[in-house]
Parts: structure tokens; C-alpha cells; sequence
């Protein structure tokens, strides 16, 4: 049998900039698509909206918009396509393991698709415009479906202990965040490029740096890392469709995804709205948006030794609750806020709380749940849990979208705090569900199958 070299923190780091590269990429798509292709112009924010004019706005049915409808099928297109390819990935046994050689091959064509978002759907038909759109967002969702679900497999493989999971999960965390964050800088890179290429070129040009930057943080870690030095990886037999109602026949993962999903809902209403409630309802430039996720993104890594330690020390489901709920009183802020700055540093700095505790933890369950069910069956499947988690709260992304674009359809401040309430309401539910997910008995579990070896 093959001696493996030691998983050490460097590792987990050299991981982690993968999370970087597709969280940018993600972050441009989700915070600033809704942004640039809805909404209208005005003279604090003259980028809003700035390619609206080429796509259809008006609603199809009801108030539903088919801007909405076309992010909602990309997302439940995502969810669908994550199982088939957790199968994939986890029956795999390709001579560089199962997971990174995806990494290496889809690394650049994610970049190149999600330039193209920008760019392409931009004809003198809206018609086409549409359907290239609904297309490329397609490609763009199966793109990371593509990397993000091996990536997130290797979560657990690389979490051989309690505490590697940990310690993984607030790597890719803080990459994740920082990757976040720095897709806020669009309009400010934008407007740093307006002079030499347009209004809308400045932006292109923005987003194609970004991608480019991306796409680097990408292919290092898929090169850098020999998988077969670190994990002794066995295909699995089971079909993918199988495995995932094997995974969702488990008690506590379904337990953990019942508040997972509302609870990302809810995020996604106001990760949406984010860029809407800074601009329409406290009335600051778009500029500004960097620095105020910049601002939440130091406090919440400022948090993230002292998240790592009191998961060790009382657990990480105390401290999911305490994330849902703070996350609860930033909704409501929200909803309330008046004009000015200081609101967005209000909700900034309060925000950062649950930002650190739900950017670590839930990961590290989801790691928990994959790492007990191998010790039971005897099978890894790790690719297929985090493709269920996934499958589950990409619908309530999906669900998120259509909801945000219908109540925002008349583009008013009432509409806008609307969302909010609705993501108050929701992440409260979901603070409660999670009350049924049963830690210690999961940690037991693994404790007594390993037996005196560390968890």
C-alpha cells in the first residue's frame, strides 16, 4: 500500500485558493448581473441598468420577469446537473484521482463564460439577446457545477481529522470572503478603465481582469496538488441518482439541509438586493460598495480564530444558531434603514458576525456527515453530500431569485425593504429548524467507529 504524505495547513492554504478564484467568478455573476441588466440609471449611479436596454424587462406572467425566470432555471439547471456530476466525479478513477483533473480542465473555459455574460448578449435583437443569455448562463452554472462540486468533495478527503475539517473550512472560508469582496470592486476597476473604454467597455474590461485573476487562483492549486499523494481514493459503485437518495436517506444531513436551504433563501434575497439596498434605500454611489464589504470582510476574518477555536470547544451547532439569528437582526436593519453612509457600515460591521460562523461551519458538517457515512459503508462518497447540500440550496437560490425580481419589478424603495422582511422571516425559520440537527451524537458516532484515533 502506498504511504501518503502528510495533509498539513500549507496544503489546506494552497487549497483554499481554489474557493478564491470560483467565489470571484461567482461573485461577479450574482452581485453585479442583476445590477447591470435590471434597474435604471440616475445621476448618483449612472451605471445601473447600463445594459437593460437590450434584454426584455417587462414581466412575462404576473410580475414575474424574464430576467428572474432566466437566473432561476440557471440555478435549478445547477442543482440538477451537481448530483450527475458528484456521480461522476465520485465513480471516477482517473490517473491524476477524482477530483482534480476536473479542476484542471474547467478552470478556463468558467472564465471565459463568465466574460462573456458581459459581453456577448449585447445584438440589436432582444430576442436573441434573451435566448443568449438564458444560454450562456446555462454554460456558465454547468461550468461550475463542473469545478465546485470535486472541489468541494476534496473538503472532506483533505479533512482526514476533526480538526483538518476545520481548519479546511476556515481556509476556503476566508478565500471564499475575500473573493466575495473583491467582486464588489467591479464598478471602481470599471470606473478606473471608463477613460480609456467606454462606460460599458470599462466595465467588460473589469470583468475580464477579474476572470483572468480568477482563472490563475484556479489552476494553481489543481497543478500544484497531487491528489494521489494525499488520499487513497477508491471509486464508488453507486449510481448517482442512487447515491444522492442514499444521502438525503440520511437523518442528520436531511436534518442539517431543512434550515440550509431556507437559510440560503434568504441570503440570496439579500445578497441580491445588496447592491439595490445601498444604492436605492440609504442613497450611497456604487463606488462605495467596496469599501463597505471590505469593511465586513476584515471584521468577519478578525472573527474567524476565535469562530475556529469555540467550534472545537462547544461545537459547531451553538454557534450556527447564533449565525442565523444575527443574521436575522441584519435583515432587519435593513428593512428599517434610512439614507446615509452609516447605514451601510452599520449593516456591515453587524453583518460580519454571522458571516464568520456561517462561512466556516456549515461546510464542516457537511464534512462530518460524508466522513461518518464512510466509516460506516465502507464507501466514499463524499462528491455526492456536498452535491446534495448543494442540489438543496441552489433551489432555494433558484426559488431566492424569482421571488427578489418579482417583488422589485416596480423598482421601488417599498419593494426593496420588502425583500428583506421576506429574508427576516425565512432565516428565522430556519435558525429554528436547525435546533433538530444532532451534533454530538454525529461526532460520537465517528469517535466510536475510529475508534481511539483522532476525529
Amino acid at each position: 500500500m502506498k504511504q501518503l504524505k502528510p495533509i498539513t495547513n500549507a496544503l489546506l492554504w494552497i487549497f483554499a485558493l481554489g474557493q478564491f478564484g470560483w467565489s470571484l467568478l461567482s461573485g461577479i455573476v450574482s452581485n453585479w448581473m442583476v445590477y447591470y441588466y435590471t434597474g435604471e440609471p440616475s445621476d448618483l449611479n449612472p451605471n445601473t441598468g447600463i445594459f437593460a436596454a437590450g434584454i426584455t424587462q417587462n414581466p412575462i406572467v404576473f410580475k414575474l420577469t424574464l430576467f428572474g425566470l432566466v437566473l432561476a432555471c440557471g440555478r435549478i439547471f445547477d442543482a440538477i446537473t451537481d448530483p450527475l456530476i458528484a456521480g461522476w466525479s465520485d465513480r471516477s478513477n482517473y490517473k491524476g484521482g477524482r477530483r482534480i483533473p476536473f479542476m484542471r480542465v474547467m478552470a478556463i473555459p468558467f472564465s471565459l463564460c463568465t466574460i462573456a455574460l458581459f459581453v456577448l448578449p449585447q445584438t440589436g435583437s432582444i430576442v436573441f439577446n434573451d435566448t443568449l443569455l438564458f444560454i450562456l448562463l446555462m454554460v456558465f452554472y454547468l461550468f461550475m457545477t463542473m469545478f465546485c462540486t470535486p472541489y468541494n468533495a476534496l473538503i472532506a478527503e483533505l479533512g482526514d481529522t476533526q480538526q483538518h475539517r476545520i481548519n479546511v473550512s476556515t481556509f476556503i472560508s476566508f478565500t471564499f470572503i475575500v473573493g466575495q469582496s473583491i467582486s464588489f470592486l467591479l464598478p471602481n476597476v470599471a470606473g478606473a478603465l471608463e477613460s480609456s473604454f467606454g462606460q460599458a467597455g470599462g466595465i467588460r474590461m473589469a470583468v475580464a481582469i477579474m476572470a483572468t485573476i480568477a482563472c490563475l487562483a484556479m489552476i494553481f492549486p489543481a497543478f500544484y496538488i497531487n491528489e494521489r499523494d494525499y488520499i487513497d481514493s477508491k471509486p464508488s459503485q453507486t449510481q448517482p441518482f442512487k447515491s444522492l437518495i442514499s444521502t438525503f436517506s440520511n437523518g442528520q444531513f436531511r436534518r442539517f439541509v431543512y434550515s440550509d436551504v431556507i437559510y440560503f433563501f434568504a441570503l440570496t434575497l439579500f445578497q441580491t438586493g445588496l447592491a439595490f439596498y445601498e444604492t436605492q434605500l440609504m442613497e450611497i454611489e456604487d463606488s462605495w460598495t467596496f469599501l463597505l464589504t471590505a469593511t465586513m470582510t476584515f471584521i468577519s476574518v478578525c472573527l474567524y480564530p476565535f469562530v475556529n477555536v469555540f467550534a472545537k470547544k462547544i461545537g459547531k451547532k451553538p454557534l450556527i444558531i447564533i449565525g442565523f439569528f444575527s443574521y436575522c437582526v441584519v435583515f432587519l436593519i435593513t428593512s428599517i434603514c434610512g439614507k446615509g453612509l452609516h447605514w451601510g457600515f452599520i449593516v456591515a460591521v453587524v453583518a460580519a458576525v454571522p458571516m464568520a460562523i456561517l462561512g466556516i461551519l456549515p461546510q464542516a458538517c457537511v464534512a462530518d456527515v460524508a466522513e461518518c457515512t464512510r466509516l460506516e459503508t465502507g464507501e466514499d462518497r463524499s462528491g455526492m453530500f456536498f452535491a446534495a447540500r448543494t442540489f438543496a440550496f441552489k433551489m432555494g437560490q433558484a426559488l431566492a431569485l424569482v421571488v427578489f425580481t418579482s417583488i422589485t419589478v416596480d423598482k421601488t424603495p417599498a419593494s426593496y425593504r420588502t425583500t428583506a422582511v421576506v429574508a427576516l422571516i425565512t432565516c428565522f425559520i430556519g435558525a429554528v429548524l436547525f435546533f433538530a440537527y444532532n451534533e454530538k451524537k454525529l461526532l460520537g458516532r465517528i469517535k466510536e467507529l475510529k475508534g481511539s484515533e483522532e476525529i
